[in-house]
């Protein structure tokens, strides 16, 4: 993969969900392949993590189709947009689940991308060949663990909405691809744990390495895809 300085030059970012663990890694590796970057978040408290290091910062509710449009009005012009608002409940069998967690992740999961691609669509496909969308996602997907329906099955309407994305950004040279982890680690997981393998996981800096990537020419051919980046 292709992530030098320079490769994003000129290109402006979104980050939806900025504020995140994975954040901070990805809006310092966009940076520092020369992007601009906007980043978004929910939680101003949470979005203070990154506000230093990006060149926007906007406190928002992309859970609404409003706060989309909003974020996107303010924006005006944007080459990509990554989606990173995550979020996690499971834990019991189906018929215990609770309707609250599934509806909190249908929310945080997959309601965000339908407002965010919703929202950016023009932006994007008006970026010609430079327009990007990419979503993190889970390898759940593709095998559902027993006590996580809700979290897989809102994570494949994600991915699916995402790959039909990529099909309509086609027309106008842009791409829209998923980067599927099993679990991340950051640098203070890793510092807690330092003799722990992590062989599944992921450091947050490689997926934002990743990520950069597939915002870069390098991955111009490569859409409606999944970029695998975890272990076996």
């Amino acid at each position: 993969m292709s992530g030098g300085a320079g490769v994003l030059a000129g290109r402006r970012i979104a980050v939806a969900g900025a504020g995140g663990g994975l954040g901070p890694d990805v809006v310092a590796a966009l940076r520092d392949a020369g992007a601009w970057v906007a980043a978004a978040d929910r939680s101003a408290e949470q979005l203070e993590r990154v506000a230093g290091m990006a060149d926007a910062a906007h406190a928002g509710d992309l859970t609404t189709a409003d706060g989309a449009r909003g974020w996107a009005s303010e924006l005006g012009t944007v080459d990509g947009l990554l989606h990173l608002v995550g979020g996690w409940r499971g834990g019991k069998p189906i018929e215990e689940t609770d309707q609250a967690d599934i509806d909190l992740l249908e929310t945080l999961l997959f309601h965000t991308v339908v407002h965010t691609t919703r929202a950016f669509a023009p932006l994007l496909k008006a970026a010609g060949e430079h327009g990007r969308f990419a979503l993190v996602s889970s390898s759940v997907v593709a095998r559902p663990p027993a006590g996580n329906a809700a979290y897989a099955a809102t994570k494949a309407a994600a991915e699916a909405w995402t790959l039909a994305f990529g099909a309509e950004l086609a027309d106008t040279g842009g791409t829209a691809n998923v980067a599927v982890v099993t679990a991340i680690t950051t640098p203070q997981m890793r510092a807690e744990n330092p003799d722990k393998a992590y062989r599944t996981f992921t450091d947050t800096a490689e997926i934002a390495a990743g990520l950069v990537f597939l915002c870069s020419d390098a991955a111009r051919k490569m859409n409606g895809q999944r970029l695998h980046l975890h272990g076996a």
